[in-house]
């Protein structure tokens, strides 16, 4: 019914109006987003990879310094036709330091012949020349190193051998003849630049010390040309650092290595003959 004042009213028994249903909320469905982290997957497998590779490589370039000079050694003998050496005992080992370097063993007419007899031998006939600081003899890990100073030898600037030079490596020659040792020539100078009219730097002198010392053994001692290499270093391996004119007289030098088995098995190349085709 209507009041007064024209409102309707509901009496007391008269229930009130139910309520409009809320609206339901309607879930969206969530838009799938790209995953950027995908990446990190393969990234990690790829980490992985590179670390596996350079472990392989580490361990294939960490090679053993005893058990390859041993193999050289076996190998030398093995081709040489020599009998195998008679096994280590325990706790031995198959080299010596660097204190006792290997020593070659090669079999010729008067017996086997070591490097330490060699050096010797050269000790005994050059005994002046060394006493005269002409001549040294000294072991390291690549064999026998035999330096011949230039003071007395070869003239400033030249690669002319002078007469004492000759007797020096006569010696030299009947030492190492009954061996069969390859042999490194190399020459050295100081670092004082030179430019003559036949050498123009101190690469090209050094050179040709080394190979008119290598010419004159194969000539002179009749010693085969296949057991040479020569080398030239100019001033860049001196033996001692300074520029004192008694740095750069000791600096000034050839050396004649012989070398030891397991030198000559890693360091001088193997000659591959080509048979000739037959028909």
């Amino acid at each position: 019914m209507l009041s007064r004042g024209g409102r309707r009213r509901y009496d007391d028994d008269t229930p009130e109006a139910p309520a409009p249903p809320k609206p339901r909320a309607v879930r969206r469905p969530v838009a799938d987003h790209p995953n950027h982290e995908r990446w990190l997957v393969s990234y990690a497998d790829f980490i992985t990879l590179l670390f596996a590779v350079f472990t392989m490589m580490y361990a294939l370039s960490a090679l053993d310094a005893k058990k390859f000079a041993s193999m050289a050694e076996s190998m030398q003998r093995a081709f040489s036709g020599q009998p195998a050496a008679a096994p280590l005992a325990a706790g031995t080992l198959a080299i010596n330091d660097m204190k006792n370097p290997p020593v070659a063993a090669d079999k010729v007419a008067g017996g086997l012949v070591s490097l330490r007899q060699v050096r010797a031998q050269l000790e005994q006939t050059l005994s002046k020349a060394i006493g005269a600081n002409q001549v040294s003899l000294e072991m390291d890990h690549r064999g026998l190193v035999i330096s011949i100073r230039e003071a007395g030898s070869f003239a400033v600037s030249s690669a002319d051998l002078s007469g004492n030079a000759q007797a020096i490596l006569d010696e030299i020659g009947r030492a190492l003849v009954a061996i069969a040792n390859s042999v490194r020539v190399e020459g050295h100078t100081d670092a004082v630049p030179i430019h003559t009219e036949r050498f123009a730097s101190n690469w090209e002198l050094s050179t040709a010390r080394a190979t008119v010392v290598v010419r004159f053994l194969i000539e002179r001692a009749g010693i085969q040309p296949q057991r040479f290499s020569a080398a030239g270093y100019a001033e860049f391996m001196p033996r001692i650092a300074g520029s004192s004119p008694d740095a750069r007289a000791r600096n000034r030098r050839v050396d004649l290595i012989v070398l030891s088995p397991p030198t000559q098995a890693a360091e001088e190349p193997v000659a591959a003959v080509k048979s000739p085709p037959t028909h």
